[in-house]
């Protein structure tokens, strides 16, 4: 989704390419072909002995010398680019349909068919548009079956007919909370089961604002007056003590207004809002998306939010001290006992942020203090020269003074954009999700690319270099080897680049969305070809087919494909069981307009009919749990 604004969208800079160079292994393989052994073992994708180890023929290439700490065992075959309206996983593997948009969370919901769910049946059913994913681990069940809670964002509504009240977008949207399990009984599969704990938070659900930008709002009201609904959550995040973060995304395309004596402030242009709003406003339904009505409503929207999937009474806290903005990241690490969240601005020629705690986090929790309402937002600075800062956006510093027309700290929060403009933040081709290295901090960052054509901001902030890949990468951030993690200072560089023509065929990618490590440092890479490309024979992607799931090594550069989802799709979240013998995918809009068909009212199925395969019926999101066959 885009933004109304008249700002000059600039690329990302780049310096140089980091992408490994073919280092030949036994029977003359190349280093970059393979992914790396013991790396994919915390997802039970490896390994002899692994309940989840693969029985297809593998060899072994050992590494030696400094920086061999990721072996290199070939672990799975990889995928070839698709085509097809199937999701392909490699052999040895399986993938199960799990959680289907409006498949039942309650037994009082009925199970979607083909007609669009009233308001009341979805607010019951899985919502639409599968983003992120987290599952929390239960104590096992009965004769040792593994359980869990899968927690799911959804971002927005898949395609609903033109007769669908705006109410039923509404219940589609926000988070799902289904326990899962797996017994023998289930021949390894998983399977959603009633539980007290499942429930929806939907865009009309109860939520409460906290933090610095919790008191007071713009306009004649209060943020905390009336504050219901999670709305366009993307990325899914989970902190130590066991909640789960959900990040807002494209909020502010559900508001709009018919008052013509409306007018757009600097706020509402450089955040995104207008009269019309883009996709279907929800303000002919409810007032509390109409720009009119109270200026404050806007601002209960576009924050990370706290949710305890392990109590379905409790309130979704929204935490504004991470700063108002569409969330394309929610990634919480720990640096010296405290709290880290790294989010970025999930549209082209916007930043990347951090959140940094005041203090450990275990000591503001026994001193009854929440760890998210007490920090430090900071966004980030990148030079040409590859070094980096994360720059405070904090009341009274620098120009966020009320000299420059900033009242206080919460006005920093809610308008976040404008102070990241004051400070000099790097713009970037649309940063979405980020991922930390579980062992050495490094942070990476993916790039799904943009429109933007060269230049690093208004004025060339900091002197940045052009030359960013039109189809994204993935940028890496690294602390002074001496320093904490916390650090304000680093240094970057290119890991990836979208449609490298260096790549090999099994590890070629463009648009990468998606970033998640498992345990033992693999990175995952999960990718969202925009509809206009995908699957064009002749276009700039075409060779790349659908949308993929990869993997990669972040010593070496390797990549490998390790999925491919249906026409249409993008592959969202991924995460994995507790006992790592299960990823668990969201594929988003199956079906969606590719470069070369799409659906219409008549024809819903016209691009996918995945994951039904009925005729008339729409395709539909869904979660897929792959494991060994």
């Amino acid at each position: 989704m885009g933004r109304d604004t008249d700002r000059t969208l600039p690329a990302v800079p780049v310096t140089s390419a980091t992408l490994a160079p073919e280092v030949s292994g036994p029977a003359g393989a190349s280093r970059r072909s393979l992914l790396v052994g013991g790396a994919l073992l915390a997802a039970g994708l490896l390994t002899s002995g692994s309940p989840a180890a693969l029985a297809a023929p593998r060899y072994e290439a050992a590494r030696t010398g400094a920086g061999a700490g990721a072996a290199a065992r070939t672990v799975f075959r990889p995928v070839p680019v698709a085509r097809a309206d199937e999701l392909v996983v490699p052999k040895g593997y399986v993938a199960d349909v799990i959680a289907r948009w409006g498949d039942p969370v309650r037994s009082s919901a009925p199970r979607r068919g083909t007609a669009p769910a009233t308001p009341a049946e979805q607010a019951e059913q899985i919502g639409s548009h599968h983003h992120g994913v987290h599952v929390v681990p239960l104590a096992p069940g009965p004769g040792g079956e593994r359980r869990g809670l899968l927690v799911l964002a959804h971002e927005s509504a898949d395609e609903l007919p033109a007769a669908a009240p705006p109410a039923t977008a509404m219940a589609a949207q926000g988070l799902t909370v289904v326990a899962v399990a797996s017994g023998p009984h289930d021949g390894g599969a998983w399977r959603t089961v009633a539980s007290p704990l499942n429930r929806r938070i939907t865009a009309t659900t109860p939520v409460r604002l906290t933090g610095p930008a919790a008191a007071t709002g713009a306009g004649s009201g209060t943020r905390t007056s009336g504050a219901r609904g999670v709305v366009a959550p993307g990325a899914l995040g989970v902190t130590p003590w066991g909640t789960v973060l959900a990040a807002e995304e494209n909020a502010n395309a559900f508001f709009g207004t018919d008052d013509p004596a409306w007018r757009r402030s600097e706020t509402d242009v450089r955040h995104g809002f207008s009269a019309t709003g883009f996709g279907r406003p929800w303000h002919t339904e409810d007032p509390r998306f109409d720009l009119a009505s109270d200026r404050a409503r806007p601002e209960h929207f576009g924050w990370i939010v706290e949710v305890d999937p392990h109590d379905p009474a409790s309130v979704p806290a929204k935490r504004t001290a991470l700063g108002r903005f569409p969330h394309g990241s929610a990634t919480v690490s720990e640096a010296d006992g405290r709290i880290i969240v790294h989010t970025t601005d999930a549209e082209d020629g916007e930043y990347a942020y951090r959140f940094t705690g005041s203090a450990p986090w275990r000591r503001l929790r026994a001193e009854g203090l929440d760890p998210l309402d007490h920090g430090t937002l900071e966004v980030a600075r990148l030079a040409a020269d590859g070094t980096g800062e994360w720059i405070p956006l904090t009341h009274g510093s620098g120009p966020l003074t009320p000299a420059n027309g900033w009242r206080d700290q919460a006005d920093i929060l809610v308008r976040a954009r404008l102070a990241a403009d004051a400070v000099g933040a790097t713009p970037l081709a649309r940063p979405e999700r980020i991922a930390v290295h579980p062992t050495t901090a490094d942070v990476y960052l993916a790039l799904a690319g943009g429109v933007a054509g060269g230049g690093c901001g208004a004025g060339g902030a900091d002197g940045c270099a052009p030359g960013a890949s039109p189809h994204g990468g993935v940028v890496r951030l690294r602390p002074a080897p001496d320093g904490p993690a916390a650090a304000r200072d680093f240094s970057w560089e290119t890991f990836l680049t979208g449609n490298d023509p260096r790549a090999t065929p099994e590890g070629a990618f463009a648009h990468p969305k998606g970033l998640w490590f498992d345990a033992s440092g693999v990175l995952w890479i999960s990718t969202g070809i925009p509809g206009r490309l995908l699957g064009g024979g002749d276009g700039p992607v075409g060779r790349l087919g659908n949308n993929a799931l990869l993997a990669a090594d972040p010593e070496t550069g390797e990549v490998r494909r390790f999925l491919t989802a249906p026409r249409g799709a993008e592959v969202t979240g991924v995460a994995a069981s507790a006992d790592g013998a299960t990823l668990f995918v969201n594929i988003q809009h199956p079906g969606r307009r590719t470069a070369t068909a799409a659906p219409d009212r008549e024809r819903p199925g016209a691009v996918s009919t995945w994951p039904d395969r009925t005729p008339d019926g729409p395709p539909r999101s869904a979660t897929v749990a792959v494991r060994r066959a």
